[in-house]
């Protein structure tokens, strides 16, 4: 990645490395050749760009997707209709419509209230809504409050109490096939450990169920798997050796049963980089300031998460520029939370220089706005 890419280019834009993302899917693919009943679906909603999505459905992965709107825009795309699930927490009447009539894999239901409409729906269309029920398996990820999602108190699933309820209720409505059960624990998580406790979880609830005469023929444990931000060119692909070892060694599965998975920032992430501009380098009484020309607007994970993204001075390194200096690195928007670093370190920096913010494939563009009336920021990608 060099400015010579980028020339003509108006900032700030993203820029999809789609070398790198072809090599991380071939990765998922061979750690999971010996695993013919694993399933991996692509979470959609980390991006969503045409052409990254493209590469995704080629590789023959499914799409995990939890919108109306994302079952549109992955069967645009080449995902076969077969291999997309469905979750979400607040499905519309014209989501659960439009999944119905594209004849989707299954549903993760995520409220008893939800499968009765789900019901309802399938019987006005004269259609049998596959369904899987979200458990929430009270599994702490260990990870950031605002992205974890397996714990009671978060707003998705049905608890483990309600789960034999739960099934023995769709299994007497007309317009419904229960397949499986469905857990998420969390995003960005860096270690093993759990997803081991997961798949512990998991071998208890299906034990139950199994004592209860009822087999569980898909089991889906989402994804999570998280990625270097700190050192992304040192590891530009997660260990899905590692990630996948984890389930082949821990999760109990019998000869019948399918593994189902549903990664989205481990795919995307560090193929994606926000490009941006500076537009002044300006001194304060006590710090200097990089003003760029991209903001919260284009990249909001700083502002919402407190997240880092190594941040790259191209111009600078192209033109050798030895000396460095630390900058708080701010955007344009009129929010004081539209700040990308503090004291960071970076080459001395110029007017005009590009500076890359890395690992930005995963919830960079797909969370762009036009607040303060700025244009939504464009895209290119590699060959």
């Amino acid at each position: 990645m060099t400015t010579q890419d980028f020339k003509g280019m108006q900032t700030p834009f993203y820029y999809y490395d789609l070398t790198l993302l072809r090599n991380t899917l071939q990765a998922i693919k061979d750690a999971t050749a010996d695993a013919p009943n694993f399933h991996v679906h692509y979470a959609v909603k980390a991006c969503a760009t045409p052409m990254v999505l493209r590469e995704i459905a080629q590789a023959g992965l499914g799409a995990d997707c939890v919108s109306g709107g994302e079952i549109l825009r992955a069967a645009e795309q080449g995902f076969p209709v077969s291999e997309i699930v469905y979750a979400g927490v607040g499905k519309s009447d014209w989501e659960i419509e439009a999944a119905l009539d594209k004849d989707i894999a299954m549903f993760n239901v995520e409220s008893m209230e939800e499968l009765e409409v789900i019901n309802e729906i399938a019987s006005t269309k004269c259609k049998i809504a596959r369904v899987a029920f979200r458990i929430n398996p009270n599994v702490d990820a260990h990870t950031h409050a605002k992205i974890t999602t397996g714990l009671n108190e978060n707003k998705f699933g049905i608890a483990m109490e309600d789960m034999l309820p739960a099934i023995h209720r769709a299994q007497t409505l007309s317009n419904i096939e229960f397949l499986g059960l469905h857990f998420h624990i969390g995003s960005q998580i860096t270690e093993t450990t759990p997803f081991r406790a997961l798949c512990e979880r998991i071998n208890e609830l299906t034990a139950a169920l199994k004592a209860d005469g009822i087999s569980v023929r898909n089991i889906n444990v989402g994804g999570g798997y998280g990625v270097d931000y700190q050192h992304p060119d040192e590891n530009p692909i997660p260990d899905f050796k590692a990630y996948f070892d984890t389930f082949k060694q821990h999760l109990q599965l019998d000869a019948d049963q399918h593994l189902h998975f549903e990664l989205g920032r481990a795919i995307v992430a560090q193929c994606g980089s926000l490009i941006t501009k500076v537009l002044y380098v300006k001194q304060g009484h006590s710090k200097q300031f990089v003003i760029v020309d991209a903001g919260m607007t284009d990249l909001i994970r700083p502002a919402l998460y407190d997240a880092f993204h190594f941040a790259q001075n191209l111009t600078a390194e192209e033109e050798g520029r030895a000396e460095h200096c630390n900058y708080d690195i701010v955007g344009p928007i009129c929010e004081s939370s539209d700040v990308f670093h503090k004291d960071y370190q970076l080459p001395i920096t110029h007017r005009g220089d590009l500076i890359a913010f890395r690992t930005a494939g995963a919830y960079g563009e797909i969370m762009a706005s036009q607040y303060n009336c700025r244009p939504m920021p464009k895209h290119i990608c590699s060959k």
